[in-house]
């Protein structure tokens, strides 16, 4: 009986301990922390991983560089590690800024997207961005590698750039950034013809060549040529606030000007051989054209890609003035709200993307340029090293300064590499752009709802039907098919009465 009542109290203790196990791993669980951050980038512009062994970047013996998980599985498994959190990421993708402004009006919500610079300053002038805490620009934080590694220049120019009276750099935290050019193969296409937006139009080729099928980027193209005697003269180029005048001319929303730019973009769709987003690189690649209006990031892809089969394209700055464009993350009010912990992985995010072996990560394989330089950590620098400095036996090299990218001013090194002759004309020059060519570059602001109409309603006009396209002629055609008809249906009338 004793023994009885003994396995009875033991059978109860251990069903108690069970419970009372099973209660605080229940409880363990549901405290742990947990957060989905969402996420709406670029199409085909994050490093998705599963490269192939051939691909490790080798810039050291302690320093080899290889995406074996996607960038977004990394940051989530960094992410716990750092602030024993669980972050899962949904991540999505839009094509173009427009794209990416409809989506979110339409309903879709975001914690944090990367707009291009006018987007941004839509954004911000609409009051539906949450700034960066303070936290995430002190250096002295051991994650913080976005403020700790952004490029001097970059820098300068989110803490120069205003909306009303607010700083870009409290907003926006830069991704990637370049400049807009022509890529064109010069066994077909001289130098002198693709080093303007005109070849866009040009009847020598015609049906052999695209431009950017997005309002911002195809007006800015037809804008340098409609403006192209006013920003090649010497007196507007030698003027003292030559950068400030440049970047009203190229934001000029004038009605007569929105005119003149439609008539020439209708003379461009006219030549093109199509309205691209993402295919002219491959058209580029296998043939179909022999001139793409590019960004420089796409450019780079596409010389890359043309080099594999033996075929060597060059990139042209336009010589009247070329886009500088900036592509950063921003946090939206409507996603992420009062809600912190979502702010903290959003921000996490921008810095985990900013750590210098991921930033290589990232050029390597969308191609674009970081606005990372590394600061003291010398990776990026390395990266470009490793990727541009001529062979030791190649003789036909010159020199190429990323000095104004690169140097912060904490050190005497001057940031020179010695590099193939036509390399300042090719990756490169795309993918770190010259001092001359940025001089001459302007930034895209953003319109506001009078100019957008215009703008938009000019778009509408070049891309669909434009009533003030269709000869007097037809009209006339019209008139007497309407007269016609007019007459028929009065005769039918007067019949009917008689019969009545």
């Amino acid at each position: 009986m004793i023994t009885d009542r003994r396995h009875i109290f033991r059978l109860l203790l251990m069903v108690i301990i069970f419970v009372t196990c099973t209660s605080s791993l229940c409880y363990a669980k549901k405290k742990e922390k947990s957060v989905v951050l969402r996420v709406c980038n670029w199409e085909e512009y994050i490093d998705l991983g599963d490269w192939d062994d051939d691909e490790a970047i080798d810039l050291s013996d302690d320093n080899v560089i290889m995406g074996i998980n996607s960038m977004i599985e990394d940051f989530e498994e960094w992410y716990y590690k750092n602030y024993n959190v669980r972050c899962k990421v949904e991540y999505s993708t839009f094509g173009t800024n427009e794209e990416l402004y409809n989506q979110m009006n339409l309903g879709d919500t975001y914690d944090i997207v990367c707009p291009s610079e006018y987007m941004i300053m839509k954004l911000l002038d609409e009051d539906r961005l949450l700034p960066y805490d303070k936290n995430f620009f002190d250096k002295n934080i051991d994650n913080n590698y976005y403020i700790k590694g952004v490029s001097p220049y970059i820098k300068n120019e989110f803490e120069t750039n205003e909306i009303n009276g607010e700083k870009w750099s409290k907003y926006a935290a830069g991704y990637m950034w370049g400049i807009t050019g022509i890529v064109y193969n010069p066994d077909l296409v001289t130098r002198e013809e693709a080093s303007t937006c005109e070849i866009i139009r040009n009847p020598k080729f015609n049906r052999r060549v695209t431009i950017k099928d997005n309002v911002r980027d195809a007006y800015f193209a037809a804008l340098s040529v409609y403006k192209s005697d006013l920003l090649l003269s010497k007196d507007f180029r030698d003027s003292a606030d030559y950068r400030e005048r440049l970047a009203d001319e190229m934001n000029d929303v004038k009605k007569d000007t929105i005119n003149n730019v439609q008539d020439i973009l209708v003379d461009m769709k006219n030549n093109v051989y199509s309205f691209e987003t993402d295919s002219g690189k491959s058209d580029m690649v296998t043939g179909k054209i022999v001139a793409n209006y590019q960004w420089s990031g796409d450019a780079v892809y596409a010389l890359d890609q043309a080099e594999e089969d033996g075929l060597y394209l060059d990139f042209a700055v336009p010589n009247e003035c070329t886009n500088l464009w900036f592509d950063g993350w921003v946090m939206l009010k409507d996603g992420i709200g009062k809600d912190q912990d979502k702010k903290q992985a959003a921000q996490a995010f921008v810095n985990f993307l900013s750590r210098p072996d991921n930033v290589v990560r990232n050029m390597y394989y969308i191609g674009y340029t970081s606005v990372i330089s590394g600061g003291q950590d010398s990776t990026v620098f390395d990266y470009v090293d490793w990727c541009y400095s001529a062979d030791d036996d190649c003789e036909d090299v010159t020199e190429y300064s990323v000095d104004y990218f690169f140097n912060d001013g904490s050190s005497n090194k001057d940031y020179v590499l010695t590099v193939e002759a036509d390399q300042p004309y090719r990756q490169l020059g795309a993918q770190y752009p010259s001092e001359n060519d940025i001089k001459k570059s302007a930034i895209m602001r953003f319109f506001d709802k009078d100019a957008n109409r215009d703008i938009n309603k000019m778009w509408i006009n070049v891309r669909c039907f434009n009533i003030k396209d269709i000869p007097v002629a037809c009209y006339i055609v019209f008139g007497i098919i309407a007269l016609f008809i007019a007459g028929l249906l009065v005769k039918k009338m007067i019949c009917n009465k008689k019969k009545v």
